[in-house]
Parts: C-alpha cells; sequence; structure tokens
C-alpha cells in the first residue's frame, strides 16, 4: 500500500493543505487537538471532493442511460447468438464501439477518486511515523498525532502493535474496536449500495455481461474493503465510510428521482406519479414533465411500466402529450378535431320524403 501511496504523492500537497484549512476552522470550535477538529476536516474533504466530481457523476448517469436505450438491441443479439456465446460478446463489443457507449462508466467515480484517497492514506501514514508532509508542518503534526476519534488515534491501523499504538497514546483494545466497527460499516454500505442498484434500478428484462460484471462486484467489493480495511488508518476509514454513505444517498436520490427504464425503481415511480398526476390533475416539474413527454414520444417501443402507466392514465380519463403535461381524454379528443378543420358532423342521412310527394310508381297497363 505505502508503494502505491507513493505514486499519488504529487497530490499530497494539495490534499494536506485542504485539510489544514478545514481544521483552522473546526480548531477554533473544537479545539487544536481535538479528533473532532481532524475528523471533520477529513469528513470536509470528502465532500469537497464529491461536489467536485458531480458533473462527472451526471456524465455517469447519461451513459448509464445510453447503455438502457441499447437494451432493446442487446436482447436482440441475444436471441439470434444464444447458442454462441463468444460472438454474442464479440457483437456487443461491437454495439458499444458504434454507439459510443461504455459498459465500465460506472467506475469513474471511484477512478477520479483514487487519488486523492490514496494520498490521504499516505498523509496519514506519514503522521503515523512522525514525519512531516506537505504543509503539515512540526506543531500540526503533533496536533494530529494526539487527535482521537472515540478513543482511536487518526493515524493508528487495526494491525498495528500494541507497542505503536501505546506510542500515540491509545490502548489497542479502543483502536481494534474502532476501527472493526468502521470496517463492518464500510463493507455494509458498499454492499448496500451495489445491492440496491441491481435489486432496484437495473432492467432485468434483459441479461447482459456488464450486469453479471456488477452481481459479482456486488459482494466481491464489500470483500476487498473488509480485508484491505485491517491496514487503513483509522482517518481514512473516515474518508471511505464518509464517501460511501454520501454515494448511497446521491444513488438513492437518482433512483427515486430517475429510475433506469424497465427497472422496479421505474415502476414505483410512475406509481407515484400516476397518483400524483390524479391527485392534481397535471404534471407539476419539469422533472416529471420530461420523463412523461420521453414515455410520450417512445410509442410502441415502451416497456411494460410504461404501458401500465398509459393505461392506467386512459382509465382515469387522462391522456399524456408530447410536452409532458396531461389533459383530459375530452380535450385532447377536441383538440384533435380543432387540428382537422373543426368539429367532425356526423354524416348527413337523405331526408325522408313526405308521403304525399313521394312519386308513385307507374301502374302497369292491364292485358285486354
Amino acid at each position: 500500500m505505502d508503494t502505491i501511496a507513493s505514486l499519488f504523492s504529487f497530490i499530497t500537497t494539495p490534499v494536506s493543505w485542504i485539510i489544514v484549512q478545514f481544521h483552522s476552522v473546526y480548531g477554533a470550535i473544537f479545539g487544536a487537538d481535538s479528533g473532532w477538529a481532524w475528523g471533520l476536516s477529513i469528513v470536509s474533504l470528502v465532500v469537497l471532493i464529491r461536489i467536485c466530481l458531480i458533473p462527472l457523476f451526471v456524465k455517469q448517469i447519461k451513459a448509464t442511460r445510453g447503455m438502457q436505450a441499447l437494451q432493446p438491441k442487446m436482447k436482440a443479439i441475444q436471441e439470434r447468438y444464444k447458442n454462441d456465446k463468444q460472438r454474442q460478446s464479440e457483437e456487443m463489443m461491437k454495439l458499444y464501439k458504434e454507439t459510443g457507449t461504455n459498459p465500465l462508466s460506472s467506475c469513474l467515480p471511484i477512478l477520479a477518486q483514487s487519488p486523492f484517497f490514496f494520498a490521504l492514506y499516505h498523509v496519514l501514514a506519514s503522521i503515523a511515523n512522525g514525519k512531516t508532509i506537505g504543509v503539515i508542518n512540526q506543531p500540526l503534526l503533533e496536533s494530529a498525532r494526539q487527535a482521537h476519534i472515540f478513543g482511536a488515534p487518526l493515524a493508528a491501523k487495526f494491525m498495528d502493535s500494541a507497542e505503536k499504538v501505546a506510542a500515540l497514546d491509545a490502548s489497542i483494545t479502543n483502536v481494534r474496536i474502532v476501527t472493526a466497527v468502521m470496517i463492518v460499516l464500510m463493507s455494509l454500505s458498499q454492499f448496500y449500495t451495489q445491492r440496491q442498484l441491481m435489486q432496484k434500478n437495473v432492467d432485468l428484462s434483459v441479461k447482459t455481461p456488464f450486469m453479471q460484471q456488477q452481481k459479482m462486484l456486488m459482494y466481491i467489493f464489500p470483500v476487498i474493503f473488509a480485508v484491505m480495511g485491517i491496514n487503513f488508518p483509522v482517518g481514512v476509514l473516515v474518508y471511505w465510510l464518509t464517501t460511501n454513505v454520501w454515494t448511497m444517498g446521491q444513488q438513492m436520490y437518482v433512483i427515486n428521482q430517475n429510475p433506469t427504464p424497465g427497472s422496479k425503481a421505474q415502476d414505483q415511480y410512475l406509481t407515484r406519479l400516476l397518483k400524483h398526476v390524479t391527485t392534481h390533475g397535471d404534471v407539476k416539474g419539469r422533472g416529471k414533465k420530461k420523463i412523461v413527454a420521453a414515455i410520450v414520444a417512445k410509442g410502441p417501443d415502451r416497456n411494460d411500466n410504461e404501458r401500465k402507466f398509459i393505461t392506467a392514465l386512459t382509465k382515469q380519463g387522462m391522456a399524456a402529450q408530447a410536452d409532458g403535461s396531461v389533459i383530459k381524454s375530452s380535450e385532447a379528443t377536441a383538440d384533435s378535431d380543432a387540428a382537422s378543420g373543426g368539429v367532425a358532423t356526423k354524416r348527413q342521412q337523405p331526408k325522408r320524403q313526405p308521403k304525399s310527394k313521394r312519386q308513385t310508381p307507374p301502374s302497369k297497363p292491364s292485358k285486354k
């Protein structure tokens, strides 16, 4: 880990500078040597990084939506080459290349965070070894070494020896309890985030290699974090637990507000939207209107959730419009008639003539 962290040493100075700036603020409130001051500085570092990564997260969402748009084509490839897995994979890769989509786009936020993560690890490792680093000078170094979070020093690890922990003015029991709890929380939050994505926000009607990969990662990532966590300083565990909680909350928001088409989350969202429409008589909010407009634009290509939504609207006497609004079906009929040049008239039946004006057929001449 020290070798990996040293590769990102170019960013240790900016990371240490950000931590020191936050520490100067929290130190004035909680005390310069307080674990709260240093711990909240790390939490604030995470929040700052994640805010800066929001544009990348938006790009990730768009890429994911692009993948969803390819689902019908993916399904066709699977059915066509269901007995030839190699050809199926080749055609899938060809489709990704032609459309410019990337099935690994969900890894972008993690890759973007990795330099900051390893730089923070390098900073905390230097603090544990009593070495100044970046803008952390000797007084700040001594302050950070005295900082404890729930009795565990900021730079202590689960695998540290009792002597090393004692040098940081703490007990090995406190360190192992605190680090073990944080490692468990870190792994559980990672597992829940991935599980939430797989169960709620994935179109399960189409099986793709990407989905299988995500399902494997749901179980592999928590195990990796648990194994690696025993070698993470407490400060790094604070960082990673905070970023996991942020990711979990961010994903919950996206799933609730902009679910993947064909997913369980979309079915739940459209059920809520139907209730909203029947209550207010129209669609309130730009985001909701965009989703309704997208459903209308799909026409016959709608998935089961979307067809059910349109059918439910019809039963309520309503019709979705191309701009995302919803109007009563009678209004939609009137608009259609107006667009065709006026109200349609019934077919005129020929008037029945009075009996007196009817032409009587000529009488046949009598035979003599």
